[in-house]
């Protein structure tokens, strides 16, 4: 298949333009993956509002449809009709994730104590990923879980047991490997205890609660015991912070600039980034915070600041892993040395982003560096316009393409239509704030 190459508009529309007036980001995509699948596996009707109407989630959809739950959707407005925790039924073919790791790995753990086979896949790119962090676990808690030639990695042959539970000490901090466990959980003889080494995101403890699972967390652990069911429940999906991060720090970069950033989840287990670019120099306000079910969410004003280089690793790593990637960005143009460290998860994402942030960005002459776990950039260096790969990774073309507000000439970006995988309309919502 060809290759797309997609041109970014270049000097003569955007050198030196700044963002002004607001803007609503999508719906946060974990919350929108975990709200379709405990909503089928729970009884009644819930109703999912902001749901995020991008590749990975429907693929999500797609899965739970194979399996005989009725799920309608209307842009970002989703109603599933669920069946309960035994409602799902035998697919009748390969269940295709796409390139959903969300999908893959927590259908795992709901998929491992059901009454009839299954098999798991994705595409190219979930096909390297690996696997195997959730297949140990789900195997000692009695799952009948194969990989393809026993290689950890898709597709995933799944076939019934009987399951009980563990106490797990995950040597990653990852929401997937914790939450495929919970879910194995729910059906498993006894309690189950996941420890992490850092606390990773909480969407899950927090939803299957609302949901009516016995579930408890503490700092660096998180605990469920078997649930007889699941109750049908209406689940507002907040503003995806990680596509947040895209505009906070074009704002921040670009000078003249101030956007107001609607309806933004804050999670505390997500808000590394906000954290980060504050120790950096930025200037962003909260100007209005509320919840959004059982999710803190905030309006964000932002505006350009001078930036500085700083130091990223420990705990906060789980907390703003996916925003990286754009944070690169943010240190390439700042005025020091910024360290980021123990993130070496990032090798395993949609692509290698340690390497690929390192080598893309050295295309346009920044002076950075990749570690075996993280990056060292040298910000305040010229950038010159390049045709940037994006792997088909939409971190990665997005965090770039922000820097259009800035480069004389135009900027490149190979297989740019990989933001449909999180922000289908993430160019056109981009370019309508410019001035």
């Amino acid at each position: 298949m060809l290759r797309q190459r997609v041109k970014v508009k270049g000097s003569n529309t955007m050198y030196n333009k700044k963002l002004k007036g607001s803007i609503t980001v999508p719906g946060d995509k974990s919350i929108s993956h975990r709200a379709v699948m405990f909503a089928s596996i729970a009884k009644g009707v819930s109703h999912i509002n902001g749901f995020l109407n991008g590749a990975d989630c429907i693929s999500t959809i797609n899965c739970f449809r194979q399996m005989g739950i009725e799920i309608e959707q209307v842009n970002d407005k989703v109603t599933v009709k669920g069946k309960g925790m035994y409602g799902l039924t035998k697919p009748g073919k390969e269940l295709y994730c796409g390139n959903s790791g969300t999908t893959v790995r927590l259908l795992s753990g709901i998929l491992s104590a059901q009454n009839f086979s299954s098999s798991v896949n994705g595409d190219e790119s979930i096909q390297k990923r690996p696997m195997a962090r959730v297949i140990e676990p789900l195997k000692s808690m009695g799952a009948n879980i194969t990989s393809f030639n026993n290689s950890s990695k898709t597709p995933l042959f799944i076939e019934p047991s009987s399951l009980h539970g563990i106490h797990y000490k995950s040597p990653v901090a990852s929401a997937q490997v914790k939450s495929a466990i919970l879910l194995a959980g729910l059906y498993a003889k006894g309690e189950t205890l996941v420890e992490e080494i850092y606390k990773s995101r909480n969407h899950t403890e927090l939803m299957l609660e609302s949901f009516g699972a016995k579930v408890s967390s503490d700092v660096l652990s998180a605990k469920v015991s078997t649930t007889d069911e699941l109750f049908a429940n209406d689940i507002t999906v907040p503003g995806d912070i990680s596509s947040a991060a895209y505009f906070l720090v074009a704002t921040l970069i670009s000078p003249g600039s101030e956007l107001l950033i609607k309806n933004v989840g804050i999670n505390p287990t997500r808000d590394g980034i906000l954290e980060v670019l504050k120790n950096m120099g930025a200037d962003i306000e909260i100007v209005d915070s509320y919840m959004a079910g059982f999710e803190p969410c905030a309006d964000l004003l932002v505006r350009h600041s001078k930036l500085h280089g700083t130091s990223i690793g420990g705990s906060i790593i789980p907390r703003l892993i996916d925003e990286i990637p754009v944070i690169a960005i943010a240190a390439s143009m700042a005025e020091g040395t910024t360290i980021i460290k123990d993130a070496a998860e990032l090798k395993v994402k949609e692509s290698d982003r340690l390497k690929v942030m390192s080598e893309e960005l050295a295309k346009l002459g920044a002076k950075i560096e990749a570690t075996e776990d993280g990056l060292i950039i040298e910000g305040g260096h010229s950038l010159q316009a390049a045709t940037i790969n994006s792997y088909k990774d939409h971190r990665i073309a997005m965090s770039f393409y922000i820097l259009n507000t800035l480069l004389k000439e135009q900027l490149k970006i190979i297989d740019a239509d990989c933001v449909n995988i999180s922000f289908p309309n993430f160019y056109s919502d981009f370019n309508n704030l410019l001035q």
